[in-house]
């Protein structure tokens, strides 16, 4: 794809969004600590790219999280589709029981964005915008 230069490493962030938000469980108020440090660790997964065209591609991402802050995880992702492979990082910042939200950094192709993601049990969505073009991503642990 005539796109995949410019977009893949913006799957990457959705992917390593996606990641941090699979580790977190469901859980009462309570447990809210325990489910956010769920989240570092290893995540891996894919989703789609779309990209400012309307073209897609498939994208599979490897994503680590370590948490920095009570509520903040650090994120750093390596993606691959058929054309390139793109290393990413991102910061995201609990918002919820099951929600994060926050923004990633390619900082290889200057581009950034903003990151969100849901988790249910041991899955996570997430969903990446920037440069023109956004991801969506499943990730497990």
């Amino acid at each position: 794809m005539t796109n995949a230069c410019k977009w893949p490493f913006n799957a990457t962030l959705i992917a390593i969004a996606a990641i941090a938000a699979a580790s977190i469980g469901n859980g009462a108020a309570a447990p809210a600590v325990a489910q956010t440090a769920s989240l570092a660790g290893s995540w891996n997964g894919g989703g789609r790219i779309i990209f400012p065209s309307g073209d897609s591609e498939r994208v599979r991402c490897r994503a680590a999280f370590r948490q920095v802050a009570t509520r903040t995880f650090s994120m750093r992702a390596v993606c691959a589709t058929q054309a390139t492979r793109i290393a990413q990082t991102a910061q995201v910042r609990r918002v919820s029981a099951s929600s994060y939200t926050g923004q990633f950094v390619n900082r290889e192709n200057d581009i950034s964005g903003t990151i969100d993601i849901t988790v249910r049990g041991k899955r996570l969505m997430a969903s990446l915008s920037g440069g023109g073009g956004r991801a969506i991503m499943t990730l497990k642990k």
